[in-house]
Protein backbone atom coordinates (compact mmCIF):
# COMPACT_ATOMS: atom_id res chain seq x y z
CA UNK A 1 0.00 0.00 0.00
CA UNK A 2 1.68 3.24 -1.20
CA UNK A 3 0.44 6.70 -1.68
CA UNK A 4 1.63 9.65 -3.51
CA UNK A 5 1.17 13.13 -1.69
CA UNK A 6 1.92 16.86 -2.20
CA UNK A 7 3.26 19.24 0.32
CA UNK A 8 5.67 22.14 -0.49
CA UNK A 9 4.65 22.36 -4.20
CA UNK A 10 6.44 18.96 -4.57
CA UNK A 11 5.12 15.16 -4.62
CA UNK A 12 6.26 11.95 -2.58
CA UNK A 13 5.82 8.45 -3.01
CA UNK A 14 4.91 7.28 0.45
CA UNK A 15 4.28 4.01 2.27
CA UNK A 16 3.63 3.48 6.38
CA UNK A 17 6.34 4.53 8.41
CA UNK A 18 8.44 6.36 5.40
CA UNK A 19 10.57 9.10 6.97
CA UNK A 20 10.40 11.70 4.55
CA UNK A 21 12.22 15.37 4.61
CA UNK A 22 9.74 18.08 3.59
CA UNK A 23 10.11 22.00 3.17
CA UNK A 24 9.30 23.41 6.53
CA UNK A 25 5.59 23.41 8.26
CA UNK A 26 4.58 25.63 11.19
CA UNK A 27 4.10 22.38 12.91
CA UNK A 28 5.70 21.47 16.40
CA UNK A 29 8.00 18.84 16.99
CA UNK A 30 5.53 16.04 17.98
CA UNK A 31 2.70 17.21 16.65
CA UNK A 32 0.52 15.85 13.53
CA UNK A 33 0.10 17.14 10.65
CA UNK A 34 -2.48 15.73 7.53
CA UNK A 35 -1.59 15.70 3.85
CA UNK A 36 -3.00 15.99 0.78
CA UNK A 37 -3.38 12.59 -1.21
CA UNK A 38 -3.05 12.82 -5.29
CA UNK A 39 -3.21 8.67 -5.78
CA UNK A 40 -3.62 5.78 -3.44
CA UNK A 41 -2.84 2.23 -4.64
CA UNK A 42 -4.32 -0.66 -1.64
CA UNK A 43 -3.97 -4.14 -2.93
CA UNK A 44 -3.97 -3.57 -6.61
CA UNK A 45 -6.73 -1.21 -6.39
CA UNK A 46 -5.99 2.49 -7.57
CA UNK A 47 -7.61 5.16 -6.75
CA UNK A 48 -6.76 8.69 -8.68
CA UNK A 49 -7.64 12.27 -7.09
CA UNK A 50 -9.51 14.79 -9.08
CA UNK A 51 -7.66 16.60 -7.47
CA UNK A 52 -7.30 15.13 -4.47
CA UNK A 53 -8.81 11.32 -3.39
CA UNK A 54 -11.63 11.82 -1.13
CA UNK A 55 -11.82 10.26 2.27
CA UNK A 56 -8.18 9.37 1.48
CA UNK A 57 -6.25 10.08 5.21
CA UNK A 58 -2.06 10.57 5.38
CA UNK A 59 -0.90 12.07 8.37
CA UNK A 60 2.77 12.56 9.53
CA UNK A 61 4.44 12.88 12.85
CA UNK A 62 6.98 15.72 13.19
CA UNK A 63 10.35 14.35 14.28
CA UNK A 64 12.06 17.67 14.09
CA UNK A 65 13.66 20.46 12.15
CA UNK A 66 16.40 21.32 10.79
CA UNK A 67 18.42 23.07 7.76
CA UNK A 68 19.97 21.30 4.98
CA UNK A 69 24.02 21.50 3.91
CA UNK A 70 25.28 24.75 2.32
CA UNK A 71 25.26 25.42 -1.13
CA UNK A 72 27.56 28.06 -2.13
CA UNK A 73 26.23 30.47 -5.02
CA UNK A 74 29.02 32.31 -6.74
CA UNK A 75 28.49 34.80 -9.24
CA UNK A 76 31.69 35.45 -11.09
CA UNK A 77 32.23 38.11 -14.62
CA UNK A 78 35.03 37.96 -16.26
CA UNK A 79 37.96 40.99 -16.76
CA UNK A 80 35.26 42.97 -14.94
CA UNK A 81 36.96 42.87 -11.24
CA UNK A 82 32.61 41.47 -9.99
CA UNK A 83 32.70 38.08 -7.51
CA UNK A 84 30.17 37.79 -5.50
CA UNK A 85 29.45 34.55 -3.32
CA UNK A 86 26.49 33.93 -0.99
CA UNK A 87 25.32 30.49 0.85
CA UNK A 88 22.10 29.23 1.85
CA UNK A 89 21.19 26.35 4.03
CA UNK A 90 17.05 25.10 3.19
CA UNK A 91 14.77 24.84 6.05
CA UNK A 92 13.30 20.84 5.94
CA UNK A 93 10.81 19.24 8.30
CA UNK A 94 11.32 15.57 9.50
CA UNK A 95 7.94 13.45 9.22
CA UNK A 96 7.17 10.25 9.80
CA UNK A 97 4.28 8.66 7.67
CA UNK A 98 0.87 6.90 8.24
CA UNK A 99 -1.59 6.00 5.91
CA UNK A 100 -5.13 5.20 7.42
Amino acid sequence: MFAIIKTGGKQFRVQNGDVIFVEKLNAAEGETVNFDVLMLENDGEVKIGTPTVEGAKVTGKVLGHGKAAKILIYKYKSKKNYHRRAGHRQPFTKVEITIG
